[in-house]
């Protein structure tokens, strides 16, 4: 490609306090509309602001979390616009003295590891909710207040790929940190990406454009790929690039003209005055320091230590704190040296059964007592088989039943005894001649497809073992 792209993310973040940034109003999501809002949040004259605690020592936690510095000295400015989601027609955010900066974040991408710097992680408050409607347009203002933090990388991403990936990780990490839900539906994680175009190797930045109103990290990454099309037949065509904001259109899959990018000079930035400084102290860093949790990347690193686990594998168990905590639990209680099958259990039909639920693994009516007994009936060969297992594991998480009982209620245990595999095997050689005949003309393949004949003919309850010794048996005897 003749130009590369050049990508930053601006991720804005609510974090989970009960009440808002400065003022005591519930954040709690779901309420009637403008049920939850004060004089304070509204703007209203004479009303003073008082700073969040929990939400300055989440905002700090993040911070450290993502090896940013955090500044002694901080401060709250006023970023000055007119809009009709913003009472006080200012945001109280952070300008030149953010509460951190100069951190990092790792992501990995086709097996190479990449480092992105985070240039600041500063607090702010979100505004309200604007509700289009045919004629009009409602506004709610439960929303104004909470408090946000904004993530700020570098320009160090060159890929949609590595956008996805990037707020993959991050998310992740967040979750741990148990400071977010990082719900994007509800507007607890939303992200702004800018993106530019270079000539390839050069260390000069391009027009940049800022994108709004992308919902998901499928989002961004289409939103991104459109747009690099986009500026790239332009600058393919000598026109001119605009630096302007645009929404991504999720239904029409592009990029629409929103307005022309400000700069920080038209918000008018300027201190608070009715909120003092900040100083931050060493032992408060080093005391939120302390209750950082183990982190994803550490997690992996034990699970492949710990459990034997290829990276892979661990790195699938660990992107999720939920996910993590049951594959812990479960490996755990599970008796064998080799953790492979409770690996294989969770990454395959219990994460695909999830999938189709929209829910957590852990979110599932299986516990870990009850995964455990149902692998362990699945590696004893004998029971069940193990495409009978991935039934009675839908009908766990359906029921939340224990696994005998389901394989005793349904009559799902495995056909082990000859007499009803050979009559089961008689009926497959009759009715397969030309297989038969391939078989014993030295098509090995042959056998494999009338054993999986007789698996169906079994409702896949003959212990398949057993079932294809019997068959060559019997037709190497004929």
């Amino acid at each position: 490609m003749k130009y590369e792209p050049v990508i930053g993310l601006e991720v804005h973040l609510h974090l989970n306090t009960k009440t808002k940034a400065f003022c005591g109003c519930s954040t709690q999501f779901g309420s009637e509309p403008n049920a939850q809002v004060c004089p304070v949040c509204l703007g209203f004259p004479g009303s003073l602001p008082v700073y969040n605690q929990t939400a300055l020592d989440y905002a700090i936690k993040v911070a450290l979390a993502l090896n940013c510095k955090v500044q002694e000295h901080t401060k709250f400015d006023r970023k000055n616009y007119f809009y009709p989601d913003l009472p006080k027609n200012y945001q109280i955010s952070q300008y030149d003295l953010p509460l951190s900066m100069h951190g990092f974040l790792d992501i990995e991408l086709g097996g190479q590891e990449k480092r992105i710097g985070i240039t600041r992680v500063h607090m702010e408050e979100d505004a309200g909710k604007l509700i289009h409607q045919e004629d009009c347009s409602l506004v709610d203002f439960n929303r104004t207040g909470i408090p946000l933090l904004e993530i700020v990388s570098e320009p160090d991403l060159n890929s949609p790929e590595e956008a996805y990936e990037y707020l993959s990780t991050l998310k992740s990490v967040i979750e741990y940190l148990d400071v977010s839900d990082c719900d994007m539906e509800k507007g607890s994680l939303r992200c702004d990406a800018n993106i530019s175009l270079r000539p390839a190797g050069s260390k000069t930045l391009g027009v940049k454009t800022e994108l709004k109103n992308m919902n998901s990290f499928k989002g961004v990454k289409d939103a991104l790929a459109f747009e690099i099309g986009r500026q790239n037949k332009l600058l393919e065509s000598a026109e001119t690039l605009l630096q302007e904001t645009r929404l991504w259109n999720a239904k029409s899959s592009e990029t629409l003209p929103m307005r022309v990018k400000e700069g920080a000079k038209d918000y008018r930035y300027f201190p608070e005055p009715d909120l003092p400084a900040l100083i931050i102290t060493e032992s408060k860093i080093a005391e939120i320091k302390n209750t950082i949790p183990e982190l994803p990347k550490e997690k992996m690193r034990r699970f492949i230590k710990d459990y034997g686990l290829s990276e892979y594998d661990a790195k699938v168990l660990t992107a999720s704190k939920w996910t993590a905590r049951f594959s812990e639990e479960t490996m755990r209680k599970f008796s064998a040296v080799n953790k492979k099958p409770v690996a294989n259990w969770i990454i395959g039909p219990l994460a695909g059964i999830a999938g189709n639920k929209s829910c957590e693994i852990s979110a599932l009516r299986i516990s870990a007592d009850q995964l455990v007994d149902l692998i362990e009936l699945v590696e004893k060969k004998q029971v069940i088989s193990n495409l009978t297992g991935k039934v009675v594991l839908e009908e766990m998480a359906n029921t939340g039943k224990h696994p005998q009982k389901i394989i005793e209620e349904k009559n799902l245990a495995q056909i082990s005894d000859s007499t009803s595999l050979n009559s089961v095997i008689a009926g497959v050689i009759k009715e397969n001649p030309k297989s038969v005949a391939d078989y014993k003309t030295g098509k090995a393949n042959a056998l494999m497809f009338l054993v999986g004949q007789a698996m169906r003919k079994s409702a896949g309850k003959a212990n398949p073992k057993m079932l294809q010794t019997l068959l060559k048996e019997r037709l190497d005897s004929e």
